[in-house]
């Protein structure tokens, strides 16, 4: 099922016994219409938008960071500047932006499947050509699981400051990093809420933020618009399933590793986000690019003509190379 609202639309919160405070008015993230579709994980939406020309350009699907904050906002300036020459797409994970909050488990499965949710719809709208996807932080290692299950699916995928090539992933056991006893803790009644309020207020946003860009200079409107996404009902359960490791997975640099399609891993030097220590498992294989930029882990918000300029390149490469 799939509903199509005017791009400024904003649909209510299912409810449930943690979800039902009111929060401000959630505008839309990224221009475009919106599309919730039903899925394992609930309301499931995702912003689409093209050129008003023709393009033989393949349809491009963005996908967002997992934190307290995550939203199709982290991917506006690639987004935006996409829509100008080709189809582009924005998901809202399960438990972030205009998906569905309610209280439930938030898994690795159900990412990975919301991104096979929305590709489906892609297809539906443009057939089976492959798409490139490109994808934020954590969520790279969904893509990644997505892309290893489905590779047809994916002319190639772009990892921007991804997890999973730190110094810990060198395990093979399948799984996720999950400490039950710590999410029962967040998740209790009694503070679930009030801890989150305390961890959302803008100057600690702001903090954060500072921590991931490695500098004073972040972006204003990212961090207006992350104030508001952690302020809507029920906004704690999927970051509390986050902070808790159970959205890690153990195996993902074996799954990025398998990896056919084109791939391209970029990332900063700055901040709190900087231990690649593995990436050195695919530099060097024919069918990876690696970038690295001076910046923090949202290179594309700090230069993004730099960004776009490098993605464009390794998107020429791949179109070469199908050619």
């Amino acid at each position: 099922m799939n509903r199509i609202f005017e791009m400024n639309a904003t649909a209510p919160t299912p409810g449930s016994s943690a979800t039902r405070r009111e929060g401000p008015d959630l505008p839309a993230p990224v221009s475009g219409e919106r599309h919730d579709i039903d899925s394992f994980g609930g309301r499931l939406t995702y912003w689409a938008a093209s050129p008003e020309a023709s393009t033989s350009e393949p349809p491009m699907l963005l996908i967002h960071s997992i934190n307290a904050a995550g939203s199709a906002y982290e991917m506006k300036p690639i987004y935006e500047h996409y829509a100008r020459s080709r189809p582009v797409y924005a998901i809202e994970l399960p438990g972030f932006g205009h998906s569905s909050r309610a209280k439930r488990q938030y898994t690795i499965r159900m990412m990975t499947d919301a991104i096979h949710s929305v590709v489906g719809e892609i297809q539906k709208a443009h057939g089976d050509t492959p798409i490139d996807a490109i994808a934020l932080s954590l969520s790279s290692e969904f893509l990644g699981r997505a892309a290893a299950e489905t590779p047809k699916a994916f002319r190639s995928v772009a990892l921007v400051s991804p997890t999973g090539f730190d110094r810990r992933q060198l395990r093979w056991v399948k799984g996720s990093r999950a400490i039950p006893w710590l999410h029962a803790f967040f998740e209790n009644p009694l503070w679930s809420e009030g801890v989150f309020g305390l961890l959302t207020k803008k100057s600690v946003i702001a903090w954060f933020l500072r921590k991931t860009f490695g500098s004073p200079n972040i972006d204003r409107g990212l961090l207006d618009y992350d104030y508001l996404t952690t302020h809507q009902p029920g906004a704690q359960h999927a970051p509390y399933y986050f902070v808790t490791g159970y959205l890690f997975s153990q195996d993902v640099l074996r799954l990025y590793q398998d990896l056919k399609m084109p791939a391209w891993l970029s990332h900063g030097v700055r901040g709190d986000f900087v231990d690649y220590a593995n990436k050195s498992t695919v530099e060097g294989r024919p069918n990876w690019t690696v970038t690295v930029f001076q910046t923090g882990a949202m290179p594309h918000f700090e230069i993004p003509d730099e960004f776009l300029r490098s993605y464009d390149e390794f998107l020429a490469r791949v179109a070469r190379s199908a050619a």
